[in-house]
């Protein structure tokens, strides 16, 4: 007779998570981030409408586990993102730190090798699940090179070529400082912008081919 396989993540674990509200008041980096990109995000009539047509389906969402950490830039874009889905759909997230909880990730596993964060996973009533989205969506992986650019070189040897000579250790701080500066004004334009928009589109549309 085969063996059942228990669910890593169960409905009692599930509501061991944290919402939305108390992953931000638990001591985490860039809370600032996680609020922009929560209050940034817009949300079309289109979009908002389909979300909730998939709720109101007796087989549809009904709560949802996002895996991630606070450090990581797709996290605090895509956290806030998916908390304004559940919010629309009006169902339940959970919040689960990546480092904390390995054993959750290890069947999202991006291309099967890697721990790409964050991973949204929707569920039914039943707890069966319906859909999962890893990362990022396809329009930010055609657009990721341009920041490169943005970012720069901040390797002490890149710094030196620039300097025209040893950087100290104080140097080197400061190019990264201004270099993380530039990043966080970019991700206030229309390409970042864009990727929130997208990865809407991109859970919308794995869900409705779920949810029939």
């Amino acid at each position: 007779m085969p063996q059942t396989i228990t669910p890593v993540i169960t409905p009692e674990r599930f509501k061991k998570g944290k919402t939305f509200q108390e992953y931000l008041a638990s001591g985490i980096r860039n809370r600032d981030l996680f609020e922009r990109n929560y209050s940034g995000l817009t949300m079309t009539e289109a979009q908002t409408q389909r979300l909730k047509a998939l709720a109101a389906k007796p087989n549809g969402p009904d709560h949802l586990v996002v895996i991630g950490e606070d450090w990581c830039p797709d996290v605090y874009r895509g956290l806030g993102i998916a908390q304004r889905i559940a919010e629309t759909m009006g169902i339940e997230l959970r919040m689960f730190e990546r480092d904390q909880n390995k054993d959750m990730i290890q069947p999202y596993l991006k291309d099967g090798e890697f721990e790409s964060i964050p991973v949204f996973i929707f569920y039914d009533k039943n707890h069966h699940e319906l859909a999962h989205f890893i990362e990022r969506p396809k329009l930010a992986n055609e657009q990721i090179h341009v920041t490169r650019d943005v970012v720069g070189n901040v390797s002490p040897e890149a710094i030196a070529a620039r300097l025209g000579h040893e950087p100290s250790e104080e140097e080197i701080a400061a190019a990264r400082a201004e270099s993380r500066k530039r990043y966080l004004d970019w991700q206030q334009g229309e390409i970042w912008a864009g990727w929130r928009v997208a990865t809407v589109d991109e859970v919308i549309e794995s869900l409705e081919a779920a949810v029939k």
